[in-house]
């Protein structure tokens, strides 16, 4: 593995340029000024920015209409009904998930995302075919991108007969983490919904990551009852809600209940922060110590026309819709997109620190708040040292 020395960065925004040596993948020093190891490849850095690599904490890869003809959306708007409309596009289209999520993995990868967790859809009429599409843009992209899958059955568990078996399946084949969702508004039974969602997890030891949209003290209830057997099964920082839009619904007295709930069974938040709807309380989830990671959720598929992979861009919305303006406010959005997804998905060495793996993002830039504000075009790309992207383009 090629010994790289990059020359004068800013680590995440500070004022002092330093420069890194990465060996084996990894950073090996930080210092003001590293002389090039014998046969290392240099990269002037230009004072650039250097921020961890982005991580994008709930996506759907599988299913990105990125790069096929625009879709003209009649969208309905209620979730059932939106579901159906899928449906009906993959029953009409010939819908390669194999080929949609590598291109929209490569627009990640060009735009600085280094991890992604994505929901990949499992149901009675498509099978497991999203799940191997997506396993195979995992194994031929593992250089360039780390992806990890949650078999995800979107169209419903209980009401789909042959559902659940095909999850199992799906967890066979690789699938990280179980998904699941709206257990009350959407399955219309929750006990036997989570039942079913957290014994395919236990049985195989893999985590969860479901799905809740559902409003107010109803999606409460079900915050309740994932925390419940949460604690009960021991799975404690296996748990994901994403969404969890009741969050900042709920009155703050029981707001405050539910977050100590989840800082008590270690239960992580991601969040897309959309426009038309509350959101969890970012602040003061932090503050107790849930995990909180940021995701760019479907890029222009059936569901919406919106989104091009840009994480700096959902630091962007993130802000605005949090009413975020001063400069360490916005750090807190840098912090979803990195390290919070670092905490979310378990990485161990994730950062700009030695001993790390090398996962960087060089960009021109002041200040962070100035990128996430204005989000630079021309980004280069590490993965384990190795450049990866650089001005727009994959390397590989």
């Amino acid at each position: 593995m090629t010994t790289t020395l990059i020359r004068q960065v800013r680590l995440n925004g500070q004022q002092q340029s330093r420069d890194l040596l990465i060996e084996q993948g990894r950073i090996g020093r930080i210092e003001p000024h590293i002389t090039p190891p014998p046969g290392a490849h240099v990269v002037e850095g230009g004072h650039r920015l250097a921020l961890p690599g982005f991580i994008d904490g709930h996506a759907h890869i599988d299913k990105s209409l990125w790069g096929m003809d625009w879709y003209v959306n009649e969208v309905p708007r209620e979730l059932p009904a939106i579901i159906d409309n899928e449906r009906r596009f993959r029953r009409e289209q010939a819908f390669d998930s194999r080929r949609q999520s590598e291109r929209i993995a490569r627009q990640a990868i060009r735009l600085g995302t280094t991890h992604i967790r994505t929901h990949i859809d499992v149901d009675t009429e498509i099978g497991l075919r999203h799940m191997e599409g997506v396993l195979a843009t995992r194994d031929a992209l593992a250089e360039q991108i780390y992806i990890e899958t949650v078999c995800f059955p979107q169209s419903g568990l209980l009401g789909r007969p042959g559902t659940r078996a095909l999850m199992e399946e799906a967890i066979k084949l690789g699938a990280d983490y179980v998904g699941g969702i709206d257990p009350s508004s959407f399955e219309r039974n929750p006990v036997a919904h989570l039942d079913a969602v957290f014994e395919l997890a236990a049985k195989y030891g893999k985590g969860v990551d479901l799905h809740l949209h559902e409003p107010g003290e109803l999606g409460a209830f079900s915050v309740e009852l994932m925390t419940e057997r949460t604690r009960a099964l021991g799975m404690q920082g296996k748990v994901t809600i994403s969404h969890a839009f009741c969050l900042g619904e709920v009155d703050p007295g029981y707001q405050d209940r539910l977050i100590a709930g989840l800082a008590e069974a270690d239960i992580a938040i991601a969040t897309t922060a959309p426009a038309n709807r509350q959101v969890p309380p970012y602040e003061k989830l932090r503050a107790a110590g849930v995990r909180v990671a940021a995701g760019n959720d479907g890029i222009r598929d059936t569901w919406s026309p919106y989104g091009n992979g840009d994480m700096l861009q959902r630091a962007m919305l993130m802000g605005l819709k949090y009413r975020w303006r001063q400069d360490r406010e916005l750090a807190q959005a840098l912090h979803a997109i990195t390290r919070g997804g670092a905490e979310v998905m378990g990485l161990k060495d994730y950062g700009l620190e030695v001993g790390c793996r090398a996962d960087l993002v060089l960009l021109a830039g002041q200040a962070v708040a100035e990128v996430i504000a204005e989000p630079p075009r021309e980004r280069a790309v590490f993965k384990a040292g190795r450049l990866v992207a650089d001005r727009g383009e994959c390397l590989f």
